[in-house]
This record gives C-alpha cells, structure tokens and sequence, in this order.
C-alpha cells in the first residue's frame, strides 16, 4: 500500500469520528438498549448486528458514491468537506445541547411485538438503512480519511475498520445494557460524555474544513 503514512491520519480520524457518534445514543441505539433490556440479550445482539450491517452498507454505498463522483468531478471534493464538516458541528451542537440538558436518556422495547432473532436482525438493519441522518454521517466520517487522489484501499480500510468498530460497540451496548443499572450509571455520566463528544465534534469539523486535500 503506496504512501500509507499520507493517509493513515485520516483513516484515524474517520476512526475516531464514528466511535464517537456510536458513543451518543441515538434512536439506534436506544433500541438495542431498550430490546436488551426488555426482552433479552440474545434479542439485543441480533438487533444491534442489523444496525451494523445498516451501517456497513452505508459505509460501502458512501464511499463507491465519493469514489465515483470524485472520478467525475475533481472538485466536488470541496463540496463534500463542507456539508460534511457543517454537518460535524451540527452534531457537536447536539452534543453540546445533551450535555446542558437535565433529562436522562431512555431506552425503549421497540413496538410492534416481539421477534425471531433474525426478526431483530432485520429490524436493526431496516432501522439503520431508513435513518435518513445516515447518508450525511456516513458523508462527514468517510470524507475525514478521504482525499483527492486516494487509492481504493483507504475506502476499503475505512469501511472494513468502522464495521469491525460498529459490530464491538453495538455487541457491548447490547451486553452491557441488559440490566437498568448501566442505563443509570451511563445517565449520570451522560453530561460529561456529551461535552466530551461535543469538543470531539468540532475538532473534527475544523479539521475537515481547513484541509487542503
């Protein structure tokens, strides 16, 4: 792999940048809470191996569509840094907001009866593909370890990496939130966290946005 020092930076970054936002609980992940604690670990396991996969098609989908219309369009890279880096500082905002609230997360069974295993399965993964905040996420983290000539391997690296990430993260969500008491312990941390991914954020939206690549 040619020039992988050029590249590694970004490709941790981008690593960074998707722990981070997996590290906020979002709908997604308040359903794997949720279905862990109301119904089972096995049931929350195969609900949060749907939402990885949801997030490794994205992965893929985002990287082959960056890929192609940079081939198209050398420029459109600047484009893209912006609305990802914007979107960044959206979600540090959020963050920021979170960390100033008084009112706890919570974590829900979700509706519609209860599955199969695969049910969950399915269901992590339709939750994931249909989240329409996905596109831009997948946007923002992919154009951090992105630049303008990169050889096909930095995308594989960044997607192949973020579902490893993904698949441990949900799978400890899904173990570690089985039982009422870690949701209460991560509320009482949830202030300091969401600062934490608030400065995280906008590093990462500063540094998206003032690259030169």
């Amino acid at each position: 792999m040619e020039n992988i020092n050029l590249y590694l930076p970004g490709i941790l970054l981008a690593y960074v940048a998707f722990l981070m936002a997996i590290a906020s609980p979002g709908p997604n992940i308040l359903a794997v809470m949720g279905t862990s604690m109301s119904v089972g670990r096995s049931s929350g396991i195969a609900l949060a191996l749907g939402v990885a996969s949801g997030s490794f098609t994205w992965a893929v989908l985002t990287v082959l569509g960056l890929s192609a219309l940079l081939a198209a369009y050398a420029n459109a890279l600047i484009a893209i840094k912006i609305l990802g880096g914007l979107y960044l500082f959206w979600l540090a905002y959020k963050s920021f907001r979170s960390a100033m609230s008084r009112h706890d997360i919570e974590a829900r069974e979700l509706s519609g009866g209860r599955k199969t295993p695969f049910g969950y399965l399915a269901r992590g993964y339709i939750i994931q593909m249909t989240n329409p905040k996905a596109a831009l996420a997948w946007i923002a983290i992919i154009s951090l370890g992105m630049k303008e000539g990169a050889p096909i391997w930095v995308g594989a690296s960044i997607v192949l990496g973020t579902f490893i990430l993904s698949i441990i993260i949900h799978v400890v969500y899904a173990l570690a939130f089985s039982t009422p008491v870690m949701v209460r312990v991560y509320g009482r941390a949830r202030r300091v966290i969401q600062g934490t991914l608030g400065a995280v954020f906008t590093f990462a939206g500063l540094k998206l946005l003032t690259s030169r690549t």
